[in-house]
């Protein structure tokens, strides 16, 4: 048969950041280890478990599709990028990836983070010094009614119910998802999924225990929200050799002490920080004033209080907002009640109405009111038909309610001289109020990123399993996918600042960003494909992607050469 004769065909792989990823996951040993962990296959499977698994956990970094999508999905990847031979493609389908994800429960997913934590910590050198802890809820649409803790092939499960929400769905059932990351760069270092049901001020103790046990040494930074601060937990850690960093809760008498004590003092604010405007890149910036508690901590602790520029405006502009929708609110309950018919009966009932009404706006404590009873003469003819000039009238007393109400000045002045404020608690005596100050303000809130990662960019939630078992071994695979995200991030961060490059065109209209995301990373990398020209079942040529110089850059940062990178 001559060349004119003969049919071509071009298939076409994407390659996108698969690469990169493939790169971060090999130095984390994950295959490996995934192999190791899981129970041996049958050797007459056409998909090995760990394979179905790997597929499963380069989806969830690349682009979150339910499991019944994941199959077409990886059509159109290069197959040797996603660990498969050709013909494997075809065999991959939800059922052989719910059944891998049995074996990853049965093989205990905990124990494999642990595992790989432990090996990524040493492979990029992560520092453990500084901790921070945080949970969030994992929102589930279904009853799960066989998600009550019963055992599943000998193995403990979760308790799926309604709990308190932080997505504000108290009508949803819940997980508790407990993420520790380092202030290195904000890579995970531990997750704990628990009960929807449980308060999360119990389960610090126990989080900051197995970090004790996983970094050898209790010598590091803890650093949680309010619901650390409990007298249990905190003196647990101080006196097992362990420094915290805290917010001090509102319901905290050492906190109504001070907020009396400013009332009649002036504190002697001392600066410790400047921080940029959080959304104006050319606003004005936030100033932290601090001073050390003049009320000591009852326990001994270390205790400090801050004055934030932005959080007195704001906290300012947010009373003021709720007096105006107070003002409103009960403009149109007098209104209602000079009505023709306003439904009251009783001063009792008009007054329900109002503190229900200052309740919803937050304003019981700046407006007054009162409530006076009026009664108005109300004539009405004895009988029916045209009034006339011996038309007889009969006279009766008819009750309305007279609403009054206004600011109450002096609550209002002395809540303004709280504007502001926030206290932090720690038994760190060598932290600076500004170290206190940025170990909380600028590294806290990265676990708040990751969270929003984990639930609106992987979309872990909804969930579209309804084995409580299989939801706990995909949500390990979250973890590692959350990892993968973190790791790719600071290595092309550290590796800017090593080589002293301040920014990159990663923006649209090759804007520069200072600080490399790692979906801009991937979104860089995205259009990438590899072209084979076949016929007859053989490769006649290859044609691999160009790579901009942006992306050879990114490669250079991550040590990858091009050539190993398109070498599929």
């Amino acid at each position: 048969m001559d060349d004119g004769a003969r049919r071509f065909t071009l298939v076409s792989h994407t390659l996108g950041g698969l690469p990169l990823v493939n790169h971060l996951l090999r130095r984390l040993r994950f295959d490996d280890l995934l192999q190791r962990r899981l129970p041996a296959s049958d050797p007459r499977a056409q998909l090995p478990p760990s394979t179905a698994l790997g597929i499963l956990t380069r989806n969830l970094v690349l682009a979150r599709v339910p499991l019944y999508g994941l199959a077409e999905w990886a059509q159109g990847w290069a197959p040797a990028l996603l660990g498969l031979r050709p013909a494997q493609v075809a065999v991959l389908n939800d059922d052989r990836v719910g059944r891998a994800l049995d074996r990853l429960f049965d093989a205990d997913p905990g124990a494999l983070v642990t595992t790989l934590v432990i090996h990524m910590v040493k492979e990029f050198q992560v520092s453990l010094e500084q901790l921070h802890n945080d949970s969030t809820s994992l929102t589930l649409h279904g009853e799960y009614a066989r998600a009550t803790g019963r055992l599943v092939r000998g193995r403990p499960t979760l308790v799926v119910t309604f709990g308190h929400n932080k997505d504000h769905r108290p009508d949803l059932k819940q997980l508790l998802w407990i993420l520790t990351v380092s202030a290195d760069g904000a890579v995970p270092v531990h997750v704990t999924v628990v009960d929807g049901d449980t308060e999360d001020s119990t389960t610090h103790r126990e989080t900051w225990e197995v970090l004790r046990a996983l970094i050898g040494s209790p010598n590091f930074l803890y650093v949680a929200d309010s619901k650390l601060c409990t007298r249990e937990t905190l003196t647990h850690i101080h006196e097992h050799g362990g420094r915290f960093l805290t917010v001090l809760p509102r319901t905290r008498k050492e906190d109504a002490l001070f907020k009396t004590w400013l009332q009649t003092h002036t504190p002697a604010w001392a600066e410790v920080a400047r921080k940029p405007h959080p959304r104006w890149k050319d606003g004005p910036p936030d100033v932290f004033r601090a001073i050390p508690s003049p009320i000591p901590d009852a326990d001994g602790f270390h205790l400090f209080w801050y004055e934030s520029s932005h959080k007195l405006e704001r906290d300012a502009q947010a009373r003021r907002d709720a007096l105006q929708k107070a003002w409103t609110q009960l403009e149109e309950l007098a209104a209602r009640l000079q009505g023709p018919r306003p439904r009251f009966s009783t001063p009792a009932a008009v007054a329900k109405a109002v503190e229900g009404s200052l309740a919803t706006s937050g304003t019981a404590r700046w407006v007054g009111y009162q409530v006076d009873t009026v009664e108005e003469a109300v004539f009405r003819q004895e009988t029916r038909g045209r009034p006339g000039q011996n038309t007889r009238w009969r006279r009766r007393l008819k009750r309305r309610f007279r609403l009054t109400w206004h600011r109450r000045e002096p609550e209002i002045a002395a809540d303004a001289r709280t504007d502001g404020l926030f206290p932090l608690l720690t038994n760190d005596p060598d932290l600076t109020a500004a170290q206190i100050l940025d170990a909380y303000k600028s590294k806290q809130p990265l676990v708040e990123k990751r969270h929003d990662l984990l639930k609106n960019v992987a979309a872990a939630t909804p969930m579209y399993l309804k084995s409580i078992s299989r939801i706990e071994a995909l949500l390990a695979l979250h973890f590692v996918a959350l990892l993968v995200h973190a790791l790719l991030e600071r290595e092309v961060r550290r590796a800017m600042t090593r080589r002293g490059i301040a920014e990159l065109p990663l923006y649209p209209e090759e804007r520069e960003c200072r600080a490399p995301s790692t979906d801009r990373i991937l979104e860089t990398f995205a259009p990438l494909q590899r072209h084979l020209l076949c016929t007859a079942g053989r490769v006649v040529q290859r044609f691999d992607p160009e790579l901009t110089d942006l992306q050879r850059k990114l490669l250079g940062l991550l040590g990858i050469s091009p050539k190993v990178f398109t070498n599929v």
